[in-house]
Parts: C-alpha cells; structure tokens; sequence
C-alpha cells in the first residue's frame, strides 16, 4: 500500500520559543498539509530516523477520506534541530514537540482537536504526551511500536550507538570528517544500531534477500552506512536524549512518578500496536499499558520484522496494520 505522492514541505516559524530546559530560540516546525479539503482530521508524527516525505502516513489507505497532517520532531534535520538552528538546544523534550506542534494545529492552521492523532516509535511516544497534556484534543489515537516510558532496557541499548558515535575519531576532531558519504562515526553508530531493527530470526531467515541483497555484507553497507548519509550526528544525538527520558508521567507531578495514573488522563480511543518481536519496544508493556487507559485495544503486528514492521518496511505487515486501523476508526463510527 503505497501512500499518495507528498505535497512539498511546508514550514511554520515561532519566534522566541521557550524550551523545557528554560533557553529561548526562535523555531520552525516542518509539515505536510495532504488532502486539505477533507473534513476529518488526522496528525501524524514521524519518527527517531524520520523525514516527512518517507513516513507511512496511511494517506492513500485507511485515512484517505482524512486530511492528513504529517508533523516533523525536532532534531529530525527538517523542523528545528542542531544542524539548522543557531540557539537550538541539544537538550529537547516531548513537551517541547507537543507545545509547539499544538501552535502550528490552532494558531496557524485553525484546527482544536483532530479525529485521529498517529506516531511510530518516538512519534508515538509523542502521541503519548499529546494525550496526556491535552487529553480533549484527539478523539482517537492509535501507538505504533511505542511506549509511554522508556525501558531500562530501551534506554541501555540506545547507549551503544551514541557511544560509538560520540568516541569516533571524525566526531572527536572535525579535521578527520570525509568529504563524502556517511563519517566513520556515522557508520559506527548505524552498525551498532543495525542489529536491533528486526529480530534474530529476521537474520536467520536471511529475510534481506528479499529487500534485494545478495549478502548480509551488502545489506550492512547500506543499513550501517549508506542511510546515515544525509544525517547530522548531533541531530542524531539530540534525538536520542528525547528518546531516553520519554515519560509521561513527568507531565504532571500529581502522577508522582505512576505510569497507571499518568495513562488513565487519556480521555481518546486508542489502538496500540506493539510488533511481537519489537526489541526496543517490547509488546508485553503494551500489554500492561491497555489495561490503564480508560478506552483502549491491543492488537499485536504477527511480524518477524521487529521494530520495522510499524515502519513500513514489510508489504504484508503494512497491509495488516492498515487494515487494523481501518476497523479500529470504523468501531468508532457504530
């Protein structure tokens, strides 16, 4: 299911916004504005590795009668990020994204509330602060492959790519960067992250034969190396330190702590959609988390894909997620 052709990015400027950590700059958020004449509503998040242009926006599936909006993170390279803007902090927060997001929805763009707001991985971790912060803002929301609190575990695994990004040469001293292709750092931090993305039998299987790679090695030149090419290591970083610290329940200190009281604010319907065999996100906290949000269904993706399989990468797993969403919003409508 191939989604409709995107229309060009568009930006949205604040001027003096305050961040989380207390410092001032002026920001843009980049966006898509798809199908603009629908009378639904859809917000859209990319993700960690996310551009606007390559995220699954479903707008040729189960939100083509929707006006789609796709929103950029910060640190994505396209909204605000370190690569782009002067006072960017590198230090960013969830609530930073969700605040600045909401201008752009009902300053700029005239819309207080949406039928369905939809994140993969930190797009869904924001959508978690979304609903939690403004829990009368989205009458639906659906999680791909996320968490409301990032694990130990989650976080843990994030340390070995920043580490071997953070202790390269080329990092250490900008004398030592290539002119061209992904830095050594680059390509140090996309082979320690490579393996997380499937899932153990994913490899057994040599599943990326079918992606068109004769060998392991070939794949690795690209998904290790050749993906990094266009990405900013600080945008990189920045990134995962709002990946490492999601937590919801920091949006309201009357939580203390408790992810339970934290997820049962969330007042919109929500589909989550852990992959069984996700390693950064594992379904089992999904599992957990149903049970305290007020209106909520698990539905599990039957994929070997791993994390990638909320992504996109897998034809049949794209075409069941689709499917899934599209009963999900048809309950709504009964």
């Amino acid at each position: 299911m191939a989604d409709k052709a995107a229309p060009a990015i568009l930006f949205y400027t604040i001027q003096d916004f305050r961040f989380q950590n207390g410092t001032n700059a002026s920001v843009k958020l980049a966006y898509l504005d798809i199908n603009p004449q629908a009378s639904k509503t859809a917000l859209v998040i990319t993700c960690f590795r996310g551009r606007l242009q390559s995220t699954l926006n479903y707008a040729n599936g189960c939100l083509r009668d929707y006006r789609v909006i796709v929103v950029a993170l910060f640190g994505n390279g396209e909204s605000s990020s370190p690569s782009n803007t002067p006072d960017m902090p590198k230090s960013v927060d969830y609530r930073d994204c969700v605040r600045a997001q909401r201008q752009l929805l009902v300053r700029h763009l005239g819309i207080t509330c949406v039928d369905v707001m939809l994140g993969f991985s930190m797009g869904g971790q924001c959508t978690y602060y979304w609903n939690v912060m403004h829990p009368e803002f989205a009458r639906n929301a659906v999680i791909v492959c996320s968490s409301a609190r990032t694990s130990r575990h989650n976080y843990q695994f994030l340390e070995g790519p920043k580490a071997a990004l953070q202790n390269a040469i080329d990092y250490v001293d900008a004398s030592q960067k290539p002119t061209q292709g992904p830095s050594r750092g680059l390509r140090a931090f996309g082979k320690a992250y490579s393996a997380w993305l499937t899932s153990a039998e994913w490899f057994e299987q040599e599943i990326y034969k079918t992606l068109g790679y004769e060998t392991l090695a070939k794949w690795d030149v690209d998904v290790a190396g050749n993906n990094y090419s266009s990405w900013d290591p600080e945008d990189l970083l920045c990134k995962l330190q709002m990946w490492q610290h999601g937590d919801v329940t920091v949006v309201d200190e009357s939580c203390e702590g408790k992810l339970d009281t934290a997820l049962s604010k969330i007042q919109a319907r929500v589909l989550l959609m852990p992959c069984q065999t996700d390693q950064y996100f594992r379904w089992e906290a999904s599992e957990r988390e149903v049970q305290w949000i007020p209106k909520a269904k698990l539905a599990v993706i039957p994929s070997i894909w791993g994390h990638l399989a909320g992504l996109g990468s897998n034809q049949a797993d794209t075409e069941w997620m689709n499917k899934t969403i599209a009963e999900f919003l048809t309950d709504d409508l009964l």
